[in-house]
This record gives C-alpha cells, structure tokens and sequence, in this order.
C-alpha cells in the first residue's frame, strides 16, 4: 500500500511537471508572438518615420536647390552689372584705365618677383 501511495505521488508529480511543461510552452508560444506582434509595429514605426524624414530631407534639398539658382542668377545679374560699368568706365577714360591697369601689374610683378629673391 506504501508502495502503491509512492507510485501514485510519483505519477501525479510526473503529471504535474508534464502540465507544467506544456503550460510553459503554451506561455513561451504567446509571448514569442507577442513579440513578434511588438516587433512588427516596431518596424511599421520605423519605416513611416524613415519616409517622413526622407520627404523632409527631399523638401530640404528642393528649397537649398531653389535658393541656390536664386543666389547664383543673383550673384551673375550682379557680375553682368559690375562687368558693363567697369567697360563703361574704360571706354569713357582709356588713358586713365590703361595707367591704372600698368599700375597693379607692377604692383603684382614687383609682388611676385620680391618672393623670388
């Protein structure tokens, strides 16, 4: 009777740790996929925020572009000025231009060949 008392303890121990076991899996199976699930919204996240950012950075280089024309069609209207005043200036006063001109290439010259000696 002793022995049977035993067997029967042992078999329900047995049991337990069988439904144990298949609890613990059951446990491990909806956690694995809770976290597939969190995992999964984790990505979704961040691929909108990754398309977000993109849009922005596209947006950015657009309005950099644009300024950027602007600037350089600014920057060449004023040359265009700057170089028709100066024609201007030269044509008006040709010695005076000329003499100037021989100026900063002896300034440059003596600059240049200074360095040499």
């Amino acid at each position: 009777m002793a022995r049977s008392a035993t067997t029967s303890a042992r078999q329900d121990v047995k049991n337990d740790l069988k439904a144990l076991k298949d609890d613990l899996k059951a446990v491990s199976r909806e956690e694995a996929e809770r976290l597939r699930e969190i995992a999964a919204k984790a990505d979704e996240t961040v691929r909108e925020r990754s398309a977000e950012l993109k849009s922005r950075a596209q947006q950015y280089y657009d309005q950099g572009l644009e300024r950027g024309r602007e600037y350089y069609d600014d920057a060449s209207e004023r040359f265009d000025e700057y170089q028709r005043y100066l024609s201007e200036r030269v044509q008006e006063k040709p010695l005076q231009s000329t003499g100037i001109a021989l100026g900063v290439g002896v300034i440059i010259g003596l600059l240049l060949a200074g360095g040499r000696r």
